[in-house]
């Protein structure tokens, strides 16, 4: 019987991670467009050669980067009542822990491949909390959009441009002025 072993790290798989730190950091610190695949490959400690063979250009690379799992609640889960807070308290701790979310704001606010990149991470993982939640599913799109737009505007004024009030604020406060805002934009009946 021939039992497996597991496999040992192939010098690619150390490359490849090597990369994508690399990418995430520059991208994060110089934005897409200042961000060089010379550079990355200079942070990464490797030739830009190897850059381009994994990923074939910086728009590839990036869109590895940056490749987000935002690990919403499962729409199920949440309650009608308390998706504004739930939203609100998931997008702030994954902001105060993630630079990757910070370069895809940079980014794709100067971009159209990181705007892309941002516009499918909305369509595949925050419009079903959306459909599930709001009391038309019609709506969904409004008002999934409406409350993206005060998440990034958070993050947009707290992580990239780093306002001193914003920056100040304590998660308990940021959840309790936004979380009614964000609750309103989904479960209120429609504006008439």
């Amino acid at each position: 019987m021939n039992e497996s072993k597991p496999r040992a790290p192939r010098r690619s798989d150390a490359t490849r991670t090597a990369i994508l730190e690399a990418a995430r950091e520059r991208f994060a610190a110089d934005g897409y467009d200042r961000a060089t695949i010379r550079a990355i490959a200079r942070d990464a400690n490797i030739d830009p050669s190897m850059v381009m063979r994994y990923y074939g250009n910086k728009e590839g690379l990036f869109a590895a980067a940056v490749a987000i799992d935002l690990r919403l609640p499962d729409p199920a889960s949440v309650g009608r009542d308390t998706a504004g807070q739930a939203l609100v308290t998931h997008f702030l701790a994954l902001w105060e822990k993630n630079e990757v979310l910070t370069a895809l704001l940079r980014v794709g606010a100067t971009n159209e491949a990181g705007a892309e990149r941002m516009q499918g991470v909305f369509a595949d993982q925050l419009l079903p909390l959306a459909r599930r939640v709001c009391p038309d599913p019609e709506q969904a799109p409004a008002r999934a959009a409406l409350a993206s737009s005060q998440l990034l505007g958070l993050a947009l004024t707290r992580y990239v441009l780093r306002f001193p009030p914003a920056v100040a604020l304590s998660p308990e406060e940021i959840v309790a002025w936004l979380a009614p805002t964000v609750q309103r934009y989904l479960t209120a009946p429609h504006p008439a």
